[in-house]
């Protein structure tokens, strides 16, 4: 499915406008998800990104933005804390549920999966939590400063390099993470829960998953990441949390669906029907296989899909490349690859040389053909030659008769 991002701000827990992206569908979500991002990461770390995307193919938006002082948000990291963060997190659910609609679904890698088990019970309408890599315990975070606990201690602050940048860290954010009580907030979570953790996690050890998941209760799920790494830095594993996370949403959250059923098609017909997501979308069956139509946003549809015009180029340039490519296979000539580059748009007949019509508008097709390989110009022009003897040229430039009937009830 395609899926196009936006960029938002919104206010943040402390006032400071936080930056966004939402990654959404171009057809309106199932659904709406928050995700938070790890540890003095950013909404831009490649697995935020690339599982939102995931999610976005699969139907559902999914907001992410950088937490106060971090990334391209405002504020001062110094003056943030655990608390703030999940202030922040509902400050986005709020956000989303006045501009959008509530997050029904709440995602969160590393600390920013402890922050969404924090802050699911101030979203109401958050239905499905899912974690990744997450400590039980923010406290968790002390060991990335114990270098510098002890100054903190001493002096009320400290400068920590953390991921190869500087940090300010104040006292109080240190005992604030004390403070949590994360065992009593996983007791009365009231969401279902999906832990997802690599046994192998070198940053975020696994008992941290299995505290998580002890302290929860039904209905509750485990995913192991084998192989992967804290951040997800493989494609496939973030691939892999997207798709699972997507199946696994499914079934505790009512993901809004079309009421009208997919079309069905036989073996040599196409069906089309309208998906009723707006005014053009449409959702074609043929044969086995299933496509979409639609218009572009400056049309007033979701650009969701190639437009009527678009798929008839589409039929012309796969014609066109196939018939050639059989010619070439049956001359053995040393053809590389065929591309056909097409473009539509209506001229005035008195400024077509070649067309019959000498009034009103024509269609003109511009064909372009690119031939890779090692051929003479004489093989170049026969393929050219052939070109204009695709079954759905000549079809298009022959005479058509549409027969039309209303469908039996």
């Amino acid at each position: 499915m395609t899926i196009k991002t936006e960029r938002l701000e919104f206010r943040g827990a402390t006032g400071a406008t936080l930056a966004a992206r939402l990654d959404r569908p171009m057809v309106p979500p199932r659904a709406y998800a928050l995700f938070a991002h790890c540890f003095t990461c950013s909404k831009d770390l490649f697995a935020v990104s690339r599982i939102a995307e995931g999610l976005a193919a699969e139907g559902i938006a999914v907001l992410r933005f950088d937490f106060t002082g971090l990334g391209s948000s405002e504020g001062e990291f110094a003056n943030t804390d655990f608390s703030s963060n999940v202030g922040d997190l509902i400050a986005a659910a709020d956000f989303l549920r006045s501009e959008y609609a509530a997050p029904e679904i709440l995602v969160g890698h590393s600390f920013g999966g402890t922050a969404v088990l924090a802050a699911a019970q101030a979203i109401p309408e958050a239905k499905a939590v899912a974690t990744i890599g997450a400590p039980f315990d923010p406290g968790h975070v002390r060991h990335l400063l114990k270098d510098s606990i002890a100054e903190i201690e001493r002096t009320g602050r400290a400068e920590v390099e953390l991921a190869g940048r500087s940090f300010r860290i104040e006292k109080g954010f240190l005992d604030d993470i004390a403070e949590q009580r994360m065992g009593e907030r996983l007791a009365k979570l009231g969401k279902a829960l999906l832990v997802f953790h690599a046994p192998l996690d070198d940053q975020v050890g696994i008992e941290n998953a299995t505290e998580i998941f002890s302290h929860a209760r039904h209905p509750k799920s485990f995913v192991s990441l084998d192989g992967a790494d804290h951040l997800l830095t493989d494609r496939a594993d973030a691939v892999y949390v997207a798709g699972v996370l997507a199946a696994w949403s499914a079934r505790y959250v009512p993901l809004r669906q079309s009421d009208w059923p997919e079309p069905k098609a036989a073996p040599d017909e196409v069906v089309v029907a309208e998906t009723r997501e707006g005014t053009f979308p449409q959702v074609i069956a043929a044969g086995p296989h299933r496509l979409r139509a639609d218009e572009p946003e400056s049309y007033g549809g979701f650009d969701s899909g190639p437009t009527p015009y678009g798929l008839l180029l589409a039929g012309l340039g796969a014609c066109t490349s196939m018939t050639m490519r059989l010619y070439a296979n049956r001359k053995e000539w040393p053809v590389e690859r065929f591309s056909v580059r097409l473009r539509h748009e209506n001229i005035h007949a008195e400024d077509c040389e070649d067309c019959e019509s000498r009034e009103g508008m024509v269609a003109l097709i511009e064909r372009e053909i690119t031939i890779e390989g090692d051929l003479d110009d004489e093989q170049r022009a026969s393929l050219m030659r052939i070109a204009d003897r695709c079954p759905v040229h000549r079809t298009l430039t022959h005479e058509i008769r549409i027969r039309t009937h209303l469908a039996e009830k």
